[in-house]
């Protein structure tokens, strides 16, 4: 595709967002202006990893000062590993549903993003670091542009030190340490919409602390008595802790931090070396150490005080909380998993009004080596600037959208989890490979380390958590079939 006809593909695409996405006034903040937000995810961050959170020996002094000002919330979840939960910050949707099962696989085009949602709004939209729901290139139809992002500096997985990114597409070759690179790019962004006059969605996902650990000298330097993996790991956390003390720092200068949501947390539970604060389980897994992560929210206008809440909430919640904080929504919206939190946010929240459900579907992992691909999209851009008219090099047979795979509702294979309140069931499998199941209950506010099974105590409210989990599960497989695209 050439330049003009890529420009004219952007312009149809455009168009036809204001056929499916409802236009609407933002509301926002107190001030009148419609807020802005600003989207901040670590990669792979256990619950256990930011001294908040009794750590002790790790360096958080910015995230730390963010649970002490703002809106702290002890029991948010993601899906078990990376590409799914970050499809579930885009769409307020279990990733199952649109069959991103594990790290590697992608978004579906006809899935509806918050960003293309807010764009419609009015919004600027961009995204900054790790994707990880598809591949980075101008003319993948599952990139952060075709995905409702205007400005994009992406990597196709996680990054380090001197990251290989591609801006709107393009690879380039940055310098210094991977999250202050992203934030600077995400910086010049908000500076671009502050100046415009224009709300903004900044989604900042970083590579860290993601294997395999490599910190800078300056990170390592507080953390020098330990082993040297550990040196890294910590090392990591805090340069990326400092990373979003910039971001305060500078939309405080800029003076939009009162109107500014901005929302940290983790895309999934720990890993080696990292800490679940003591849950059981670590990533890759539905029990609390694979899915509880760290979540805090800033928003100076309306969480005037500091405020801990341990009412379940998801990384599903953010798209539907976004939306109605911006007075925006998508005209063909499918089924949500997710709730809106701003009645949380404004203190009115009690209880959730739907529970949550996990989901680890047993299909392996698909690796996406970063910079072998970016140098990939490189070398098919140089070829594409050579090409004869016509012809596109940058073309690929790849088709994320097309279902070729029907899903049977009777078969749920893999371990599930169904949390309504405090109680939590797990449908758990004999083997990876079995039809039979076990049930297992545990009330987390008594029991947040899952150790005490009350499904024989309490048989009744196992049974009716069972038969809403089975529901829910069959509602996932036929979106998962493509029902909702119809």
């Amino acid at each position: 595709m050439n330049v003009f006809r890529e420009r004219a593909h952007y312009v149809l695409v455009f168009l036809f967002a204001f056929a499916v996405f409802g236009l609407a006034e933002t509301s926002g903040g107190e001030s009148g202006e419609p807020a802005n937000f600003i989207l901040c995810m670590a990669d792979d961050q256990g619950w256990g990893d930011v001294g908040y959170n009794g750590n002790d020996i790790l360096k958080t002094p910015t995230l730390d000062a963010m649970a002490a000002s703002g809106l702290r919330l002890d029991r948010f979840y993601a899906a078990p590993v990376c590409s799914p939960t970050r499809g579930s910050v885009l769409t307020g949707r279990h990733p199952n549903r649109f069959g991103c099962f594990r790290w590697g696989y992608t978004l579906r085009p006809q899935e509806i993003t918050v960003a293309e949602v807010l764009k419609t709004a009015g919004y600027a939209t961009g995204h900054f670091g790790k994707w990880h729901l598809g591949p980075v290139g101008p003319e993948s139809s599952v990139s952060p542009g075709a995905s409702g992002f205007e400005t994009w500096l992406s990597s196709p997985n996680f990054f380090e030190l001197s990251p290989k990114l591609a801006d709107n597409g393009i690879p380039i070759q940055t310098e210094g340490e991977g999250s202050e690179v992203i934030v600077d790019a995400a910086l010049r962004f908000i500076r671009r919409a502050v100046d415009r006059k224009q709300p903004f969605l900044a989604v900042v996902w970083f590579g860290s602390p993601h294997l395999p650990h490599l910190a800078s000298d300056e990170d390592r330097a507080p953390y020098q008595a330990l082993p040297e993996k550990l040196q890294h790991y910590y090392g990591e956390i805090t340069a990326m802790d400092r990373a979003v003390g910039r971001i305060r720092e500078r939309i405080g200068e800029l003076g939009i931090a009162d109107n500014t949501l901005l929302w940290y947390t983790s895309d999934n539970g720990a890993t080696t070396p990292g800490s679940t604060g003591g849950l059981r389980g670590k990533k890759g897994t539905v029990w609390e150490g694979g899915i509880r992560v760290p979540c805090i929210l800033e928003w100076p206008e309306r969480i005037r005080t500091p405020q801990v809440s341990d009412l379940p909430a998801g990384t599903v919640d953010i798209y539907p909380t976004l939306l109605e904080i911006a007075g925006a929504s998508a005209s063909r919206q499918p089924p949500l998993d997710g709730v809106s939190l701003a009645p949380l946010i404004a203190g009115g929240m009690r209880e959730r009004t739907k529970p949550l459900g996990f989901w680890d579907y047993p299909s392996p992992g698909r690796p996406v080596r970063s910079t072998e691909l970016l140098d990939e999209l490189a070398g098919r851009i140089r070829t594409a600037m050579t090409a004869a008219p016509g012809e596109s090099a940058l073309a690929t047979d790849d088709d994320p959208g097309r279902i070729t795979e029907v899903y049977s509702p009777d078969a749920r294979p893999g371990h599930a989890a169904w949390i309504d309140g405090p109680y939590k069931l797990h449908r758990i499998p004999k083997d990876k490979s079995s039809s039979e199941f076990s049930d297992a209950l545990f009330h987390l506010a008594e029991d947040p380390n899952e150790e005490n099974d009350l499904s024989e105590k309490e048989p009744q409210r196992a049974a009716q958590m069972r038969s809403a989990l089975e529901q829910w599960q069959k509602s996932v497989i036929r979106s998962l079939n493509g029902e909702d695209y119809r």
